[in-house]
């Protein structure tokens, strides 16, 4: 049977859905096609991509769950009387966070019946330049004809390959979420936002957990970056003070699985020119992601793909190398693997599409968050890439170390929170940047964004008023200089 769209989207995930129900808002015909391959361990979740399933949602909700967990020893310096010692059960959490990802799922489903949007749960690939082929699970296929397609099946993590027992024995972020027992004594090999997020909200929650990495942490946020460096260890510091392991300069090269089911690992550690081991119960890989394109087709469309990469290159108004394909999110070359900017292209696209919008997408002064035991949030440019833009001469850096209020009674060390901005430094002092590492990063770098995507300069800053006592705060109070050398520890209040 054949079926008819103005709008046929291939990805149910944040971006995706955006844009159809966006599209169907102006009366058009639209259908979406989802299907979530089983991660190698098994693992399959429902409609709403990556952010809702096996990312943003239940990331947070465990790293509250590590943040709940420093409440507690802080409450007693508060004079909070507090059994010990403390527990927590994984089962708990893991079902709690499960099931609210579930009633999301279940409120996308409704949402697209709501506004009319036809739900394919098949796997999606291109037979022509209009036609797309479903296969369902048991294998029934259907065929789809679009006007307009669109293609966001976002990406999914990469598994090291080339190391021996690493898919047959290892788990990815995939899994991590969707475990119904505790994950127990983890290791983490190499570093990315996610591996550090995980480690830090396992160690939190009282599991033994070790990074393992061979350079810089936080390595997919900025690949040169000197200055995200400085931020990076500071994150990391603070994970070490808290108990997080680091085997720093180390790569992984087997894992085996021994009698007892735990697995051994073995690395070399390029450092000291050794090998070691050590078993774990759990090993969870965080190597980066892959596009979800391997069974889309897209050569026998001539969709162009970064063959590095794999992502499809598209222009600034998210068309690929077919006129009527389009493509948006974390499968597209040189876009942040952001969820709110794939849900802004996605609604953006489909006003172009059927709305005579010609408005595009702006990927400039994006904010975004680390949510580490310390959060690290930033928005605009780093210190580095203003450099290479603009001169070093022609930019000022203010930086601060600062202690949050809430750290001092509960004596907690705050030697890592820190903040800094990068302005250029003409008459006007617009600021390019903002880095900020504290408890509630996230929320402070929102606030500020709105003030920097409007081109806030640093007398502006220096205008607006503080809230006492905030760590935001003492944004509005930057004075000191990196040019000038001065101690950039703020004392008093």
């Amino acid at each position: 049977g054949k079926n008819e769209y103005d709008l046929l989207v291939i990805g149910g995930g944040s971006g995706g859905l955006a844009c159809a129900k966006e599209a169907a808002q102006f009366g058009r015909k639209v259908a979406v096609l989802d299907y979530v391959e089983p991660s190698p361990q098994g693992t399959k979740w429902g409609l709403g991509g990556t952010c809702v399933n096996v990312g943003c949602i239940p990331k947070k909700l465990m790293h509250q769950a590590a943040l709940l967990g420093s409440a507690l020893k802080d409450a007693q310096h508060y004079g909070w009387n507090i059994a010990q010692p403390v527990h927590h059960t994984w089962s708990v959490m893991a079902q709690a966070v499960q099931n609210y990802v579930k009633s999301l799922n279940w409120g996308h489903r409704v949402q697209l019946q709501d506004k009319k949007v036809k739900y394919f749960n098949m796997k999606g690939s291109f037979s022509g330049l209009h036609t797309v082929r479903g296969l369902t699970k048991a294998g029934k296929e259907t065929i789809v004809t679009a006007e307009n397609i669109v293609i966001a099946t976002g990406g999914r993590p990469k598994y090291p390959t080339h190391i021996a027992g690493a898919l047959e024995y290892g788990i990815t972020s995939d899994d991590l979420f969707w475990l119904k027992e505790s994950p127990g004594k983890t290791l983490t090999p190499f570093v990315f936002n996610v591996s550090l997020e995980c480690a830090g909200f396992l160690t939190g929650i009282g599991l033994d957990t070790t990074v393992m990495m061979r350079s810089i942490p936080l390595r997919g946020f900025d690949q040169v970056s000197v200055d995200y460096q400085q931020m990076a260890s500071l994150v990391t510091e603070h994970m070490e003070s808290y108990g997080t392991k680091f085997l720093k300069g180390c790569s992984p090269t087997k894992v085996e699985k021994l009698e007892s089911n735990r697995l051994q690992v073995t690395w070399k550690n390029t450092d000291l020119g050794t090998e070691e081991t050590d078993s774990f119960d759990t090993v969870m890989w965080a190597v980066g992601r892959t596009p979800d394109s391997k069974t889309l087709n897209l050569d026998a469309v001539g969709v162009k793909t970064n063959s590095e990469t794999g992502k499809i290159i598209v222009d600034a108004s998210e068309a690929t190398s077919v006129p009527h394909i389009y493509a948006i999110g974390d499968i597209t070359e040189g876009r942040p693997e952001l969820t709110p900017t794939a849900i802004a292209a996605g609604k953006l696209l489909a006003q172009r599409l059927f709305g005579k919008s010609s408005e595009l997408m702006d990927y400039d002064n994006v904010p975004t968050t680390v949510f580490t035991p310390l959060e690290y949030g930033c928005v605009g440019l780093s210190e580095e890439a203003a450099a290479q833009l603009y001169g070093s001469d022609n930019i000022e850096v203010y930086h601060a170390y600062y202690k949050p209020l809430e750290f001092t009674v509960a004596e907690r060390d705050a030697t890592q929170c820190y903040m800094k901005m990068v302005c250029l430094r003409e008459r006007e002092q617009r600021i390019l940047g903002l880095h900020f590492i504290g408890p509630n990063a996230g929320e402070v770098i929102q606030g500020f964004a709105l003030g920097i995507k409007c081109g806030a300069t640093y007398p502006q800053l220096m205008k607006t008023v503080g809230i006492h006592p905030t760590c935001a705060e003492e944004i509005t109070k930057l004075h000191i200089t990196k040019r000038s050398g001065l101690d950039a520890t703020v004392t008093g209040c």
